[in-house]
């Protein structure tokens, strides 16, 4: 069995879309489970999922506001499946997701990938990033291959993944994904990704970073900065290649300077004093000329 895992808080505009897009599944023989967890929603979801009530393949659950991570561990703890999808409550799912992994799924397979479409808030698409696509090899293989070609490799909503190598998302901080998906893969004993593309990403204006409220965005900012430290902690201490921890290094370096274009003012002096602090530059593993540059650069930045 899958289990679709929804953690919706105020979702009361989207999570019918979310839902309905799960339930509309084409040619699969494969059975699921929608299980919805309502973080404490102070908006009208409670009242949108009665129209679901009836719905046998549907589990809601209410709980207290704890954030996103404790509410896709409690999805987990509820999930009946061998394998997990997450679904955020405001993207959507093609309905061909199911019969294009379900060969993947019945063979067993640790950890399956697909790509995401980047669309607005009316459904309008943006952009689809590269796929990057591979048959089974070993999760280390697997994040070589999509390291430096796969902008979403961290997305947790880009996965299958099987019960048993799910690991715990840090309970009560922002940017979980960032902290245990390249884990998740490096543990997993077989790896394969999909040259399809499955998953619709909602390009809101509530993005995780751009917010207007400078305290919120310092502690998302200390969240993925320890999530960093600890990401190549744990990777340091796994039997993989040194190649493989050089590249965990640099996906994660580039991760916190990408969220520079997002700051400004006060949070952008706080986060760059931050990268000084953990001398940045020395993660970056210069392989080819524009990277020699690159290492430059940040050597006198940061």
């Amino acid at each position: 069995m899958i289990s679709f895992i929804i953690p919706a808080y105020n979702a009361e505009k989207t999570i019918e879309r979310a839902i309905n897009s799960i339930l509309n599944q084409k040619q699969s023989n494969l059975d699921y489970e929608v299980v919805v967890i309502n973080d404490g929603s102070k908006d009208h979801l409670d009242d949108i999922m009665k129209k679901f009530q009836k719905n046998e393949k549907i589990n809601y659950y209410i709980k207290k506001n704890t954030g996103v991570a404790d509410t896709r561990n409690y999805g987990v703890s509820k999930a009946k499946g061998d394998y997990i999808i997450f679904v955020d409550c405001d993207d959507y799912i093609s309905d061909t997701l199911l019969n294009d992994i379900e060969p993947y799924i019945n063979d067993g397979v640790d950890l399956i990938k697909w790509q995401a479409v980047l669309v607005d808030e009316n459904q309008n698409e943006l952009s689809r990033p590269d796929v990057v696509h591979f048959d089974k090899t070993k999760g280390e293989e697997g994040f070589n291959l999509l390291f430096g070609k796969d902008i979403l490799i961290d997305c947790l909503w880009n996965y299958a993944i099987k019960k048993n190598i799910m690991l715990e998302f840090p309970k009560g901080t922002y940017h979980e994904d960032f902290a245990i998906m390249p884990l998740i893969i490096l543990k997993a004993k077989n790896f394969v990704t999909i040259d399809k593309y499955e998953y619709y990403y909602v390009q809101s204006k509530n993005s995780i970073m751009r917010t207007l409220n400078k305290d919120k965005t310092r502690i998302k900012l200390k969240d993925k900065l320890n999530h960093f430290d600890n990401l190549l902690k744990k990777v340091g201490c796994m039997n993989i290649r040194n190649f493989t921890k050089e590249n965990v290094a640099i996906f994660a370096t580039n991760s916190l300077l990408a969220t520079i274009k997002d700051l400004n003012d006060e949070n952008k002096t706080f986060f760059e004093k931050e990268l000084k602090a953990r001398n940045i530059s020395r993660y970056i593993k210069p392989r080819n000329l524009k990277q020699i540059i690159k290492k430059i650069h940040l050597s006198i930045k940061y």
